[in-house]
């Protein structure tokens, strides 16, 4: 199943650390906070759990967001680089 992954978290150290898990579980980044790609079940539990260690006690908002097939065909994008 696809998945969206977006959080807001304000130390650096955690932020790069969460970034690189989402990389391991080979997700793409799409936005300096948004990760998307696919994940099962068992994978999605599996990342949350990991980055819920790495965040540990520090503050934090990490949102996992499954997209059933019949959304992400309605998908549409928008990418312009600009001068």
């Amino acid at each position: 199943m696809d998945v969206l992954l977006i959080y807001d978290i304000s130390e650096d150290k955690i932020r790069n650390r969460i970034a690189e898990t989402c990389k391991d579980f080979g997700l793409h980044r799409i936005q300096w906070s948004a990760f998307t790609g696919k994940l099962n079940h068992n994978l999605r539990e599996e990342l949350m759990l990991k980055i819920s260690r790495v965040l540990g006690d520090s503050g934090g908002n990490i949102r996992l967001y499954p997209i059933c097939s019949k959304d992400i065909k309605l998908f549409r994008e928008i990418n312009r680089v600009g001068d």
